[in-house]
């Protein structure tokens, strides 16, 4: 990846975007996760409450969150996060593509 005119190596820092070049913005990686863990506690919450309706909320809670955390660290959000490359990446291959014929 270049960056004013020089390439920067794979772990160095663009001072502009204060993040590693190629890694989401943390405001797409914030709506990444909640993309991921709404839905995932949302239908939690249903099941909890049909199966273990007289649990006390904080034990729903707690269940909850031992399911949909590490659900979402270790599987949804990484899948999600590389759709969005695969995404971000096909757009800066267009927009380069239209900067070379222009």
């Amino acid at each position: 990846m270049e960056h004013d005119g020089r390439a920067l190596a794979a772990d160095e820092t663009d001072a502009h975007q204060h993040r590693s070049p190629g890694l989401a913005s943390i405001h797409t990686r914030a709506f990444i996760t909640w993309v991921a863990i709404f839905p995932m506690a949302a239908l939690g919450m249903y099941v909890l409450g049909v199966v273990a309706p007289e649990w006390p909320s904080v034990l729903r809670a707690f269940v909850l969150t031992l399911v949909v955390v590490p659900t979402a660290v270790y599987f949804a959000v990484p899948r999600l996060l590389m759709v969005q490359g695969r995404i971000s990446g096909a757009a800066r291959q267009r927009r380069l593509r239209r900067a070379e014929s222009r």
